[in-house]
């Protein structure tokens, strides 16, 4: 029998093994047949911020958009993108909101094959100046009535969610005057978690909601178990890994998730970062706290991160229990605290870091279009990374997602 394979089956939590039946319009095999598979989306979310991306598909000009050569780079590697819905910056005025800037970069990326998740839908960073001094009840139906409109009006475009974000820190929060601190300090992290989650979940019960922390210790542990005990549904934790300052090392990421692998709920590396420059001093706490005039990408920098990165993305993907890594921005430009963490100079050329991203992620971990045949029976052999694939035969076309199962079948119409 003729088996189609990706070049790299070695992380056994990321592969299926599937007898494919391929059959026509009216489900009758087609026995020794020629075809043509090839990989159309991982099942594992392997993402990036999509912020820029947002700015091209508006028609917007300047640094924070991307130019069209950028985007086919992002097109070329990533299946995921998380859109920014911070409420300060989506509804600077009361009453109105950015849905229709937002609604268009969604359905720009959902055209192209796309998933796509909202972040965050309620945080005390980035909370609107117009809700300071605002009674604490009143601040909680403008928080409740900001989720239930995103969620809804969005259902069917962006149904993946940051709920709510680092609530380890939420009550008390100093850095700047927000409305949500007082809010969490008066009603409590669990209560805020419930607030999200349960308001997103009205609003479209399909959604996918995450609890999402860069506090990767104990506080965020005993507050994902306060939350589950209390009844709140969760749909994965979300694991921040911003590493300015150095790449942590297989070890510790994966000692990271096997601490939170304990609660039986998908991992979503939600927000990782390596600079391509020199690190940030191992003193700083807050990564918020180190200004420099500037901070560039050097051809030494860039080798250790396109090492890092392999290493990073290898080691993550193979525990069963992470589902999605996303790394946060596509190029140097306009970056995060202005560090070198892109994957492309501020030029828009690739550095070493994407190519060898790619190089795995759609290389060794994919099955570009390869031409078989089908046996006596119309069937063939699949063993590869699982997600979404195309069967192209006899000028026609069907689809199929390759999982756990034994076998399935792919309608050629």
């Amino acid at each position: 029998m003729n088996v189609v394979s990706c070049p790299d089956v070695t992380l056994g939590a990321r592969l299926g093994d599937t007898l494919v039946t391929v059959v026509d319009g009216a489900g009758r095999p087609l026995a020794d047949t020629d075809i043509a598979v090839a990989q159309v989306r991982h099942e594992f979310w392997f993402g990036n911020i999509a912020f820029d991306l947002a700015g091209l598909a508006n028609g917007e000009a300047g640094e924070r958009s991307a130019t069209a050569a950028e985007a086919d780079l992002w097109l070329g590697l990533f299946d995921t993108a998380t859109l920014p819905f911070y409420w300060g910056q989506y509804e600077p005025a009361e009453g109105s909101p950015a849905v229709d800037r937002l609604r268009t970069a969604a359905a720009w990326l959902a055209a192209r094959g796309v998933r796509l998740k909202g972040h965050p839908l309620a945080w005390h960073t980035l909370a609107p100046d117009w809700l300071l001094g605002r009674p604490l009840d009143e601040v909680e139906r403008l928080l409740r009535a900001r989720i239930t409109r995103e969620v809804g009006t969005f259902r069917g475009l962006v149904d993946a969610w940051d709920a709510i974000n680092e609530v380890v820190i939420m009550p008390v929060f100093a850095n700047g005057d927000n409305a949500i601190t007082p809010l969490a300090r008066a009603r409590g992290r669990i209560a805020m978690v419930r607030l999200a989650v349960e308001t997103a979940r009205a609003a479209n019960p399909g959604a996918f909601l995450l609890l999402n922390d860069f506090d990767l210790g104990s506080a965020f542990e005993c507050l994902i178990e306060g939350v589950l005990e209390a009844g709140v549904r969760l749909d994965a934790i979300g694991l921040q890994t911003h590493m300015h300052q150095g790449y942590r090392g297989e070890a510790e990421l994966l000692e990271v998730a096997d601490r939170f692998a304990r609660y039986g709920l998908p991992l979503h590396f939600t927000e990782t970062s390596l600079v391509s420059g020199h690190l940030m001093p191992p003193e700083i706490v807050d990564l918020n706290d180190y200004q420099v005039a500037a901070w560039p990408s050097t051809p030494e920098g860039e080798a250790r991160q396109a090492d890092e990165l392999v290493r990073h993305y290898r080691s993550l993907a193979g525990h069963p229990a992470v589902a999605a890594l996303t790394y946060w921005g596509l190029t140097d430009r306009d970056a995060w605290l202005g560090a070198p963490i892109g994957l492309l100079r501020a030029d828009g050329s690739p550095k070493p870091g994407y190519h060898a991203l790619k190089n795995l992620v759609r290389g060794d971990w994919w099955v570009a279009p390869s031409a078989t045949r089908t046996d006596g029976q119309g069937a063939f052999r699949l063993r590869a990374f699982r997600g979404d694939y195309r069967v192209t035969g006899l000028g026609r076309t069907g689809g199929f997602a390759l999982g756990g199962e034994a076998q399935t079948t792919c309608r050629l119409s």
